[in-house]
């Protein structure tokens, strides 16, 4: 009997245990460590940070699914990993005390680590601003949020600011999702000329979103994702400030260095600012006792997989191979990793060092509809591993399409939404010689109400599948 040990119930995870619970969990042991007992569909928390949807709309018991997928569930954080003698020590949350899980295989799917520390001052908890990162996270901004609504409604200016709170943040995504979600709320409550709405961020141009930006053809013309958005915050009147490192945030001030090495600052009343993600605190030890993470994780926390580590960007840029296809340790061939756990082999926008030695370059996203689909990968590689003791599924972010609908107003009778399209993720400048490195027939934008109809539908979708509800295989990642 083959044990299977998942480390996180993200998408990736939580994916990667419906799909070998359902296929191995009868005959094999399958468990899933979570800090939590609930899923958390964090997509839609957008919504829960205007206060447009309750929270408990965006999670669900995880016990209850596992059940029925023959996964047996342990509410509790891994806190080490022992890869020589194949096991995990977690703490419970729900019991107290320890539990050692043993494992054949074993798949780091734990998500970040939300790193606030990285930059002094910011965060909900020790700092001066506020995140739609966690459940908790979304329900403190969207209290936040409320307050400046109030101040607004009592004829006072407010001053708030969106964006990335890190030189090395990623997931601009969610924070264009949510100041347009604002823009649009406030627009509804006639407060919006009140309000001075600015988005800030680490990105090389408007539209990089950490993926190196996107063109696409539109009636015979080009047309990029820095255009495609510019014209969006232009008819918002949403003041851009890009290419800027967030380096400090005190009360009212966030302090940044941008791309010439310039120094500056930028005030605001209310700041929602994503911080820079990095692997779970794990330690890895050897049978003989000693650290072995650096035969398991980087130097940021996340795993090492069969990706090509080291390449400079102009090299990694012409080499799509260099990104991981099995996501699997290759020191520890039983170990894989799926989602924001994974180690990728470099960025994938163009990075960018200032004089004076600063990095800001967007981190490479993993998230979402990539992190689904590798956690159907990994998935299926350890039942063909189990059963057949090979591997028959690949797939490099590099040969991987991903679809974004990113919200810009929630209202299915007046709302948007800007449908994004990419393949493949990672531009291939082999197969695909033009200036994007894209299939520019397969890649798309546009921006409309059906895409609004068309999020929540997802979300609905979504929730039903992941609850491993009827039919849930037949809904694609």
């Amino acid at each position: 009997m083959a044990k299977i040990a998942i480390v996180g119930a993200g998408f990736a995870g939580h994916t990667a245990a419906l799909y070998l619970g359902s296929k191995l969990g009868r005959d094999h042991e399958v468990t899933m460590i979570n800090m939590s007992d609930r899923f958390l569909y964090v997509p839609s928390l957008v919504w829960v940070g205007v206060g447009h949807m309750d929270v408990e709309k965006t999670r669900f018991p995880l016990k209850s699914v596992y059940d029925k997928v023959n996964v047996r569930f342990v509410h509790g954080q891994v806190t080490d990993v022992y890869p020589d003698d194949q096991y995990l020590l977690a703490d419970r949350r729900d019991a107290g005390g320890q539990v050692r899980v043993d494992y054949d295989y074993l798949v780091m799917a734990t998500g970040p680590k939300l790193n606030f520390e990285g930059t002094p001052g910011l965060g909900p908890e020790k700092g001066n601003t506020y995140s739609i990162c966690t459940a908790a996270h979304a329900v403190q901004a969207r209290g936040k949020y409320l307050e400046t609504v109030e101040r607004l409604r009592r004829g006072e200016k407010q001053r708030i600011v969106v964006g990335t709170g890190h030189p090395g943040a990623t997931c601009q995504g969610a924070a264009f999702e949510y100041i347009s979600n604002i823009h649009k709320d406030l627009v509804k409550r006639g407060l919006r000329h009140q309000a001075t709405i600015t988005y800030l961020s680490n990105e090389r141009a408007l539209g990089d979103f950490g993926v190196r930006g996107l063109h696409v053809r539109q009636k015979g013309q080009m047309m990029s994702s820095e255009q495609f958005l510019g014209a969006i915050f232009k008819d918002y009147d949403l003041k851009v400030e890009i290419q800027k490192g967030v380096k400090e945030v005190q009360s009212g001030t966030i302090y940044w260095e941008d791309f010439n090495g310039n120094t500056g600052e930028t005030t605001y009343d209310y700041a929602m600012l994503i911080p820079q993600f990095t692997g779970m605190p794990i330690k890895y030890t050897g049978r003989d006792g000693q650290d072995v993470s650096d035969k398991v994780v980087n130097s940021a926390g996340f795993v090492l997989v069969d990706g090509i580590y080291g390449l400079p960007y102009q090299v990694l840029a012409e080499t799509p191979e260099a990104w991981p296809a099995a996501y699997q340790n290759r020191n520890y061939r039983n170990i894989f990793a799926a989602g924001i756990a994974f180690a990728p082999p470099g960025p994938i926008s163009i990075p960018h060092t200032t004089p004076n030695n600063l990095s800001i370059t967007a981190a490479p996203p993993r998230t979402g509809m990539v992190s689904g689909i590798i956690g159907r990968i990994v998935a299926l590689n350890i039942v063909d591993l189990v059963k057949h003791g090979r591997m028959t599924h690949h797939e490099r972010m590099s040969e991987m399409a991903a679809a974004c609908i990113a919200s810009l107003g929630d209202s299915l009778w007046d709302g948007a939404a800007a449908t994004i399209v990419m393949y493949p993720v990672v531009p291939d400048f082999h197969r695909y010689p033009n200036e994007e490195g894209r299939d520019l027939f397969v890649s798309h934008m546009e921006m409309g109400l059906a895409g609004a109809w068309m999020k929540r539908m997802i979300h609905t979708t979504f929730m039903h599948k992941l609850q491993g509800r009827i039919g849930w295989q037949l809904i694609p990642e």
